[in-house]
């Protein structure tokens, strides 16, 4: 297994650092049941997580074919999630922008990658394998670490905090019992005890090549990816009597019914969207006041240059001073930011 992927192994030829992480979340599920309940827990927590515009747009899921890995699952996809990033990083994105994910899942392996519709250099790539064991395989990527820093990150579905805004989609595992399995609720010590038990193995690559922006906007993906990961975990043992038992055609339709209803979600809120910004303009004055915000001015300016993928780093460069002139200030009512960007499962 070898984590040069799309505009990552380019990096490491050049002699550049790509931050990189390497996530266990153990689970009381086997890897053979998990691989009904992997793909469960990705197709309802996208449809969840659709609503206004924002959320998982299915575009292919098909089977693919592999001369290493045999025979597996491509799909693609379009995370629209803009208004759930932070105010510094939503100042210089214009609200179009979506996260490209595509993967191909070679059961028990994995290969998911993401890029942007707005920055070309931006790409995130995690490799995975699930093995039956509590997480102590100290390489079971057996990945090519040269030039990469890397952290292991034990992500534990019982003690770890699940974000707030998540909590009434998650279980507490404390107190969640299986009916279908008589497993849980899951006590202090639960990974010596458990049985059946698993562990997702995911090493987690950001490189994000934009002078200014690069080290915080990596830091900033490794805290989605962490907290979709405790969250996406959370949800498949939770939900486990709802998957439990499910055939693969049964798990083929459910997804089916699934993206339909997440997509019609994107498109009626897309076209209410459009028709009240044709309002909006309608009424709109000749002239913007000249009082406009700096961030405003340089989300514009952005927006503008992006027309152009080439140059979009270097119009997000450019937007840094005026945006520095506001700092931070928080988007949100109490100074709350929202949560990171959802959909994502990786």
């Amino acid at each position: 297994f070898s984590l040069d992927g799309a505009g990552l192994g380019e990096a490491r030829a050049e002699g550049r650092m790509v931050l990189a992480k390497e996530f266990r979340i153990a689970m009381p599920i086997s890897v053979e049941e998990y691989r009904i309940g992997q793909l469960y827990m990705v197709s309802k927590h996208s449809n969840q997580n659709t609503s206004k515009g924002e959320g998982v747009e299915v575009l292919r899921n098909e089977p693919c074919e592999d001369e290493v890995h045999g025979a597996g699952q491509y799909t693609e996809k379009r995370v629209h999630a803009g208004s759930s990033l932070p105010s510094w990083l939503r100042a210089i994105i214009p609200r179009i922008f979506y996260v490209t994910e595509k993967a191909w899942n070679y059961y028990p392996y994995t290969i998911t990658e993401y890029s942007c519709s707005f920055i070309p250099r931006f790409h995130v790539k995690v490799l995975t394998r699930y093995e039956n064991n509590k997480g102590d395989n100290e390489d079971a990527l057996q990945a090519d670490r040269k030039g990469v820093k890397m952290e292991v990150d034990h992500i534990d579905i019982l003690d770890d905090e699940v974000p707030e805004k998540h909590r009434h989609h998650c279980p507490d595992l404390s107190k969640f019992k299986s009916e279908k399995t008589g497993r849980g609720p899951l006590e202090a010590g639960w990974k010596e005890a458990s049985t059946p038990i698993m562990c997702s193995y995911k090493i987690v690559e950001a490189s994000f090549e934009v002078w200014g922006l690069q080290t915080r906007v990596e830091r900033y993906v490794h805290k989605v990816v962490r907290d979709v990961l405790l969250v996406a975990h959370v949800q498949a043992f939770g939900w486990i009597d709802e998957w439990f038992g499910m055939s693969m055609e049964d798990l083929r339709e459910y997804e089916r019914k699934q993206q339909q209803e997440a997509n019609a979600k994107l498109k009626k809120s897309r076209k209410g969207a459009s028709e009240g910004d044709e309002e909006a303009a309608a009424s709109e004055p000749a002239s913007a006041p000249a009082s406009a915000s700096a961030s405003a001015a340089a989300s514009a300016a952005v927006a503008a240059k992006s027309a152009s993928s080439a140059s979009a780093p270097a119009a997000v460069a450019e937007s840094l001073e005026a945006l520095a002139l506001e700092g931070d200030a928080p988007a949100h009512p109490q100074g709350k930011e929202k949560d990171p960007v959802e959909g994502l499962v990786v």
